[in-house]
Formats: structure tokens, C-alpha cells, sequence
């Protein structure tokens, strides 16, 4: 068993609902955060104030999985982030999980 987080800007969430029902991961949860780049020109030029900071809306996905479903979910988010016209590409990693009950 292993644990799969997935991170997506909140305008691709029905694509990442989408991306882990093909995989068969039916068993996962999400949560609203916040998406932020270190880049200073960025957080400058983004803000009307120059001293504010603010994120991207953004979702996290996460799975307690199995490596098959896994192996075909990182397949999926790649087709996907081959064919993104953004620059906000799909983030995935994969933990693994020692002990659990």
C-alpha cells in the first residue's frame, strides 16, 4: 500500500475526479488549499498591493492505494500534462507507507 497525493489548481479538479475514476482509485478525499511560487517578480506583479501575498486556489487529492493504480494514475496525469496549454501542470508524488491498521 501506498500513499498518492495529487495537487491541482482549482480549475482542473472534474479533470483529476475524472483522471482517478479511469485509474480505479475510487477510495481517496480531497481538501482545499492554497498554491503559492516563490518567485518575487510574480508575487509582485500578481498583487495590486506589492506587499500582499495571496495563492492560487488550489486542490489536494489523496490516496491510500495500491502501485497497479497508482502506475496507471502517473500514466493519466502525464497524457494530461502533455496536453496543457497552462502552466499549472498536475503534481503527483507517491509516499510509502510502512505500517498501517
Amino acid at each position: 500500500m501506498k500513499l498518492v497525493l495529487v495537487t491541482a489548481v482549482e480549475e482542473f479538479e472534474k479533470e483529476v475526479l475524472k483522471i482517478f475514476k479511469k485509474a480505479n482509485i475510487e477510495n481517496f478525499s480531497s481538501s482545499d488549499i492554497d498554491g503559492y511560487k516563490n518567485s518575487p517578480a510574480l508575487l509582485m506583479a500578481s498583487s495590486w498591493f506589492s506587499g500582499e501575498k495571496s495563492g492560487n486556489e488550489s486542490t489536494m487529492f489523496f490516496s491510500f492505494t495500491n502501485k497497479e493504480k497508482i502506475d496507471d494514475l502517473f500514466i493519466l496525469i502525464e497524457e494530461f500534462n502533455n496536453n496543457l496549454e497552462t502552466n499549472n501542470p498536475l503534481k503527483a508524488i507517491v509516499v510509502p507507507v510502512e505500517r498501517f491498521i
